[in-house]
């Protein structure tokens, strides 16, 4: 259960009592966990400024993960209401980065964007003493999106047509409700790369230098589930003269293990010169200015080979992969890092060799409609409400300059 207190606000019977000014829409901002959380920040700006919308947060329960979004959520400095005060009110619209059966409890028109590239990894199989079955694609589960005979989300927001065509593989209804909408992160991503040199200085890299990010997804199978020591064999190897490393765990990693404990794991990387990013924020600036890009089968990888930044993987569990999805793709055409080599030539090789046109390839992968996510997504948001648009175009916000943790307190010298 939630223990988001449960406090009087501009929802319910008597919102209008108190209210200062009171809008013509309530939108509830569903966050199921930090990383759907940091996907949605990309989202609600563009109706957040709209003095006919009052914006409300609620944490969904049902993922291991929901005490994150509690207390993402909480540092927004938004309306937060606990899920027993979402259920039992109507909202002009809905908008979560999840998908699942508890949004069925919602009284609102729902809309439900990916929180990555889309679906590719395959859920992990649990223990237990049944035999083994299929499984599933995390994304592409109908119980998550279709229950008790009728789909749950109003709208569904796919990045491209091939993301919409396996909804619609999943179950033919889907496809009635799919938008191609396409990706708002990727777009911030786009948005930022005219200010690269900015996000270089603020990581500390200078013009002689080759910034290499090392990014690793959540798991026993994910680059740091197979080699924690990878961070810090690479800031040995790889000269400072020459190059400076960030590293980039995946949120779930931080949530699950606890950020002291990840950082201390990592803090060997950081005696050497590298630097480490927070879970909330920084991996896209990274992103931009990066000369190289370390990783696995995780989003931040896609995202990275889209850009055109030369990419190697540390780590790929083909089995853990969905056939014939994005990732997968990327699997196969991918160069892998060598560990048991010289690290420096297979980094220096990877950015001497390679050919920028190849991350023209991959960013349809990622999305069909570079650079039309905002339009896309507000006019969706707006019609689902029955509100007429703003005139003025929704505008595409380069990322934050990024902001490294510092070593952490007490950890020997």
């Amino acid at each position: 259960m939630s223990d988001i207190p449960w406090t009087p606000g501009p929802y319910g019977l008597n919102a209008h009592s108190r209210a200062t000014h009171t809008p013509e829409r309530t939108v509830l901002v569903v966050v199921h966990h930090l990383t759907a959380g940091t996907r949605l920040a990309d989202v609600v700006p563009l109706i957040e400024h709209d003095n006919r919308i009052q914006v409300l947060y609620t944490a969904a329960p049902g993922s291991p993960f929901t005490q994150s979004g509690e207390e993402y959520i909480r540092g927004l400095g938004g309306v937060v209401i606990p899920w027993q005060a979402a259920i039992t009110n109507s909202f002009d619209l809905a908008i979560a980065a999840n998908p699942g059966h508890q949004m069925a409890q919602l009284h609102a028109p729902i809309l439900t964007l990916e929180h990555g590239v889309g679906p590719g990894k395959l859920v992990a199989r649990a223990d237990g003493y049944g035999p083994r079955a299929p499984r599933y694609v995390t994304g592409l589960v109908a119980g998550g999106l279709i229950t008790n005979g009728r789909v749950i989300p109003t709208a569904l927001g796919a990045p491209n047509e091939r993301h919409r065509d396996a909804l619609a593989d999943l179950a033919p209804e889907l496809e009635q409700v799919t938008r191609v909408v396409g990706d708002p992160t990727y777009d911030r991503l786009l948005a930022s790369l005219p200010d690269r040199a900015e996000y270089r200085r603020a990581l500390g890299v200078d013009d002689d230098r080759s910034l290499v990010v090392v990014s690793s997804t959540w798991g026993p199978h994910s680059l740091l589930g197979r080699d924690l020591t990878l961070p810090a064999a690479l800031t040995e190897a790889l000269p400072s003269k020459n190059y400076r490393t960030v590293t980039i765990p995946h949120p779930l990693m931080w949530l699950w293990h606890g950020r002291r404990q990840v950082r201390a794991w990592l803090a060997q990387a950081q005696r050497q010169g590298a630097d480490l990013l927070p879970p909330e924020e920084g991996w896209r600036a990274a992103l931009v200015a990066a000369d190289a890009v370390i990783g696995d089968h995780g989003s931040v990888t896609m995202y990275a080979a889209a850009l055109g930044r030369p990419t190697l993987l540390a780590t790929f569990p083909h089995d853990e992969v969905h056939p014939g999805s994005a990732i997968e793709l990327l699997g196969r055409a991918t160069p892998t890092l060598d560990r048991g080599s010289a690290l420096e030539p297979q980094v220096h090789a990877a950015i001497d060799n390679h050919v920028p046109e190849r991350g023209d390839w991959y960013a349809p992968l990622v999305s069909s409609v570079p650079g039309e996510a905002a339009s896309r997504l507000r006019e969706v948001m707006y019609e689902l409400m029955r509100l007429p648009e703003p005139d003025t175009p929704p505008r595409t916000e380069p990322v934050p300059l990024p902001r490294v943790l510092p070593r952490l307190e007490g950890e020997p010298r």
